[in-house]
């Protein structure tokens, strides 16, 4: 267990140490929500734009750490082959993945913090459309998230080499943020294109947040659907192809 907490810390220490690192989990979401909360160039389906977009950028948060982040940085740490040497040290390859889980669950947490602090200074009203704050379902909704966005992440990571993922997982970002009903609501995409959408763990995830968090209603049982099957397929996918070295 102290070997488990001490790579915890490092690992929290170096993912909070990097500016790059914080612009993409921390910066960007944060001037994404006063932007899209104070200009007026999105339509959604609320009175107040921020009580869309606080669960919409939630979301991105999510996304951007568990997938982007862990997976560049799990890409370039197996490149330069400190997976491999990490691995066979006491500390072992399941320690390893449960501090890289442990740092991933603190940043969210922080990033959580942040955007709840500024959607409440911008007038988010959780819930104000509806019987109130799911609180419940909105922390269920992430964790299904967290494990399917890091599926991806370490699946591209454990592929591909670390300057391909770090082009592939910025590029899948740009994707799942236009198609995930983060910024832009699902009605506004193309029928065709929207049918899609829902069926990802973007769109599912955000679709979750807005109903628990913005409108004050049940989760849509094809979000939690979505979700649990790409949070299965996914670690699945890694586990099987993920290479160390």
């Amino acid at each position: 267990m102290s070997a488990l907490l001490a790579q915890t810390r490092a690992e929290v220490y170096m993912t909070l140490r990097r500016g790059e690192t914080l612009l993409l989990t921390v910066g960007i979401p944060v001037v994404f929500l006063i932007f899209f909360s104070r200009v007026h160039v999105v339509s959604t389906p609320h009175e107040k734009s921020v009580d869309f977009f606080v669960p919409g950028i939630l979301a991105l948060a999510v996304m951007s750490t568990a997938m982007v982040s862990l997976g560049i940085a799990t890409g370039f740490e197996r490149g330069y082959g400190v997976l491999k040497r990490l691995g066979a040290t006491p500390l072992g390859r399941p320690r390893l993945l449960g501090a890289k889980i442990a740092t991933v669950i603190v940043v969210e947490v922080v990033q959580a913090a942040v955007l709840v602090a500024v959607g409440f200074a911008l007038g988010w009203n959780p819930g104000g459309h509806g019987a109130g704050v799911g609180a419940g379902d909105a922390v269920a909704a992430v964790l299904l998230a967290t494990v399917a966005f890091g599926g991806i992440g370490l699946f591209m990571a454990g592929v591909l080499k670390a300057e391909v993922n770090l082009a592939a997982a910025n590029g899948l970002y740009l994707v799942l943020l236009l198609l995930g009903g983060m910024i832009v609501p699902l009605s506004k995409l193309p029928s065709g294109v929207a049918d899609v959408a829902k069926l990802l763990p973007a769109d599912a995830l955000a679709a979750s947040l807005h109903a628990a968090l913005g409108a004050g209603t049940a989760v849509p049982t094809l979000s939690w659907v979505v979700l649990a099957v790409w949070a299965v397929a996914a670690p699945v996918a890694a586990a099987l192809t993920f290479r160390w070295e």
